[in-house]
């Protein structure tokens, strides 16, 4: 695991890691709408923004290339306030459908628009969909190559769309050969994996998204605490596409549906019930402050 003594508190508290996926409400994977759609990033994310101001909080963002090319005084806004601006990749394409190649080139063109906006080039990176895993490990090398310090993008758990289940559950320096294992030099990039309260038989999702929305808030903090019990920090995610009433539905069967839009009309009353309960800091500042 990352050494770092004490890396979690200062004074006596306890940090975990808020982030946000920046993303529009037709990004997700199980929308597959290939029409126009009418953006509303700007909507959406400012309820957000209005709740982490409220409670003093700041995040890391990992803001899709396309929604910071075209709102770059958004990405300066969010800055501004000072939130960490990191990368989600351009285009919200699955590694699974790219190649390392069509990836490098994707990562290349969403840091240089994050630099252009910022002033400073993204060290953190998540991949779209939680599409890194032991058939995508390439994307760790490339990661590297052009200068990321840390990825979020693994989730301990196994679900139809992504995981790693054997994966550790706190912050690690993958290995190469199988990036369910650490690297024993413990050198390199590294991962801060999604958090998963680890049952008998399944690690559980409590790391927000769609498990923020499904699950009792008791559920989701117990997830938190177990993290913190052992000394290491969570990592929350949310999309403001999820925590938007406006959000429009577009229906593609029942599963899809109900993975997509359950739960959207409280979700923020459940994140802002987090906030009062856990004290939380962008993941740059847990990782290297």
């Amino acid at each position: 695991m990352v050494d770092k003594t004490d890396w979690l508190r200062k004074g006596n508290t306890m940090f975990n890691a808020l982030s946000v996926d920046l993303e529009d409400w037709y990004h997700p994977e199980l929308l597959k709408t290939k029409e126009r759609q009418r953006p509303q990033i700007k909507e959406s994310v400012a309820p957000i923004l209005n709740l982490l101001d409220k409670y003093n909080t700041k995040a890391t963002f990992f803001v899709l290339g396309n929604v910071a090319e075209n709102n770059p005084n958004l990405i300066k806004k969010i800055k501004a306030q000072g939130h960490e601006i990191a990368s989600h990749g351009y285009n919200h394409k699955s590694l699974k459908q790219i190649t390392a190649e069509e990836f490098e080139k994707d990562i290349m063109k969403s840091k240089n628009i994050l630099k252009k906006i910022t002033g400073e080039y993204p060290i953190g990176y998540r991949a779209p969909t939680f599409s890194i895993d032991n058939n995508t490990k390439w994307a760790i090398d490339i990661l590297e190559k052009q200068g990321f310090l840390y990825d979020s993008s693994i989730f301990p758990t196994k679900t139809h769309l992504y995981g790693v289940p054997d994966a550790p559950l706190n912050p690690y320096y993958p290995s190469r050969d199988d990036i369910s294992r650490e690297r024993r030099d413990k050198k390199g990039i590294i991962e801060f994996p999604m958090t998963v309260l680890p049952l008998k038989f399944y690690n559980l999702p409590t790391s927000g998204g769609f498990y923020l929305r499904l699950l009792p808030n008791q559920i989701i903090k117990a997830g938190i605490k177990n993290r913190n019990k052992k000394g290491f920090p969570a990592m929350l995610y949310i999309h403001p596409w999820e925590t938007y009433s406006k959000t429009p539905r577009i229906r593609h069967g029942l599963i899809s549906d109900f993975i997509n839009y359950h739960g959207i009309d409280y979700a923020l009353d459940k994140l802002e019930s987090l906030l009062t309960s856990f004290k939380f800091k962008p993941v740059k500042s847990i990782l290297f402050d």
